[in-house]
């Protein structure tokens, strides 16, 4: 689905060409996504979009994997830094063989880890081959 299938406001209508993305897009629009390796294939798709609430910055997509109407699905935060933009095929590419995804830090839908322990985006991080970024403070409970 495109972004201009998704949108129901007006940023995009009207003189305003087709859009604000590729640059900018709203977090709403990369939902369901589909996430691709650069063996074309399909290695999920996009459930959620984990911001960092005290930066602003996009931290993790939540990927999920498998499973039928959300029943053994497995799902995957996986590094912002680790997706690339595929705005020609809208869609995602991710550099990781689907055999080691399946071996990747997983979670399920109804216990999902604490992405603000440092410990685990750490372990994250590693297993992606991506930076995280050691100045990010503990974020506390709500």
């Amino acid at each position: 689905m495109s972004y201009e299938d998704r949108n129901t406001d007006s940023i995009s209508s009207g003189n305003h060409g087709d859009g604000p993305g590729p640059e900018v897009m709203g977090a709403n629009t990369l939902i369901g996504d589909e996430v691709y390796n650069q063996k074309e294939e399909n290695l999920g798709s996009i459930k959620e979009i984990m911001l960092d609430t005290h930066s602003g910055n996009v931290c993790y997509a939540v990927l999920s994997c498998g499973g039928f109407l959300g029943m053994g699905e497995k799902l995957f935060a996986v590094p912002w830094s680790a997706l690339k933009l595929d705005a020609e095929n809208k869609r995602f590419m991710l550099n990781v063989e689907a055999d080691r995804l399946k071996n990747a830090p997983g979670f399920d839908k109804d216990q999902w880890p604490n992405m603000a322990d440092s410990a685990w985006a750490q372990n994250i991080h590693s297993y992606y081959g991506t930076q995280s970024d050691a100045t990010r403070p503990n974020i506390p409970h709500l």
